[in-house]
């Protein structure tokens, strides 16, 4: 067993923070996903560095209060002049997040090395975190020894969990139409800087446990992930906290296995973690079932295949409307339909499953099945070719090339209202007779 040597004392505190940190930058990272300031999270994060460098000058201390003052205040002011720099220098959210964060940030480093001989700055700890050291620092909590920081990213989460569940609809109606929700009676600028707010506090609190690596692609990957597989805010919502809160624990147990299967001891957990939030969104990417590239490659192909085999038994149709003498061979098909040899085995073998094709030493027959099924075909195209220039004036030139994307998709309801709007015709605009409906039918 993968676990078997494992401390859950340990191991279960430090899989308890990153779900914590990971829920709590999910719940609010959907926002900023819908509202294209998928980079704040990250812009905060680097920016609070003068605030902790200034709250360290003030207080002359590194105990966590201060520091974390500082750090929220400042992640509030990155918020504050990112909105202000885009409104009056009509600039996009990146650019002034740009300048923003590496100005701040820029002045954090000066800071820092003006305190160089006072105060310690390990980039391991701001680029990693130190999750794997949670369950030697605790306090008591309703009796109970918990890590200080699971008891202070539980804080965050729950705070951020009420605000989205309190405000769900003011933050929905101002993330897609900051207008409307303006003139539906409560201020979109204030649900934004709360927002900003809650997603400063939440960088501030995950910063020293996990990271800034982690912090940062918990706010965008899960929801962007989620965002690919549904179109419904309330599911996405849930699917980013389900995919955040997943991310965190196959993290620490690929942290500890991983590694090992390439003779190393171990990696770090937080980096695992943000590495499995990247996993998650490429296998999003691949088999969305809506905006999956290989789910989209796969239907088009289904698709493709489809037109082939409603080609292949109209083809045959034409063919005996005109008495031609023998059936045709697959090479001929292939030549007149201007398919490969792959693609019309596949219809072929397709249409010999649904009974509508026979073939006989090479050559390609209809079946009574096939015959009425290409007719229904042939009715839908000619009936495209007269509507389209008796009632569109589409130019007669085009008429072949627009009836061949309609018939495909063209029922026997739609066929009847077509028949019906031009008064039954019987002749398309070549002069080839429109089977009718009910012809053939037993």
């Amino acid at each position: 067993m993968l676990t078997a040597n494992w401390s859950w004392s340990l191991d279960g505190w430090i899989i308890a923070a990153g779900i914590l940190a990971a829920v709590a930058a999910a719940l609010l990272g959907n926002f900023l996903v819908l509202r294209r300031m998928s980079m704040l999270g990250d812009a905060i994060s680097h920016a609070v560095l003068p605030g902790l460098a200034a709250a360290f000058f003030l207080s002359g201390t590194r105990n966590s209060l201060p520091m974390f003052l500082g750090a929220v205040i400042v992640g509030v002011m990155t918020a504050l002049f990112t909105q202000w720099i885009r409104g009056v220098g009509k600039v996009d959210e990146g650019a002034s997040m740009g300048v923003v964060f590496t100005s701040l940030f820029a002045l954090g480093l000066v800071l820092i090395v003006q305190a160089a001989d006072h105060v310690d700055l390990d980039p391991g700890c701001v680029l990693y975190g130190a999750i794997e050291l949670t369950p030697l620092d605790k306090i008591v909590v309703a009796g109970f020894e918990v890590p200080r920081a699971v008891a202070t990213l539980g804080t965050v989460a729950m705070l951020n969990a009420l605000f989205v569940l309190v405000f769900y609809k003011e933050l929905k109606l101002s993330s897609f139409d900051p207008a409307l929700a303006t003139t539906s009676g409560f201020n979109a600028n204030l649900m934004h800087y709360s927002l900003m707010v809650l997603v400063a506090v939440t960088a501030v609190a995950s910063f020293e446990s996990v990271g800034n690596i982690l912090v940062v692609a918990m706010f965008v990957v899960p929801p962007a992930t989620a965002f690919m597989l549904t179109d419904r805010l309330p599911m996405m919502i849930g699917l980013s906290v389900v995919l955040a809160a997943f991310a965190a624990v196959i993290g620490h147990f690929g942290a500890v296995s991983v590694p090992a299967w390439f003779g190393y001891r171990s990696t770090t957990t937080a980096g695992m973690m943000a590495v499995a939030t990247g996993v998650l969104l490429l296998l999003a990417v691949a088999f969305s079932p809506r905006h999956g590239v290989i789910v989209k490659w796969v239907r088009q192909r289904l698709l493709s295949l489809q037109i082939l085999t409603d080609d292949v038994v109209a083809l045959l149709y034409r063919r005996e409307e005109r008495d031609l003498p023998q059936s045709p061979s697959t090479t001929e098909l292939a030549h007149d339909l201007l398919a490969g040899s792959w693609s019309l085995w596949f219809a072929i073998h397709r249409l010999r499953y649904r009974s509508e094709v026979i073939v006989q030493q090479g050559q390609v027959a209809l079946t009574d099945v096939g015959r009425n099924h290409a007719r229904q075909l042939v009715r839908s195209h000619r009936l495209w070719e007269q509507y389209l220039l008796s009632r569109a004036s589409v130019n007669e030139e085009r008429l072949h090339e627009k009836a061949e994307q309609f018939e495909h998709f063209t029922d026997r309801q739609m066929r009847t209202q077509l028949n019906d709007e031009m008064d039954a015709p019987i002749q398309d605009p070549h002069g080839s007779r429109i089977p009718s409906e009910s012809e053939g039918e037993q």
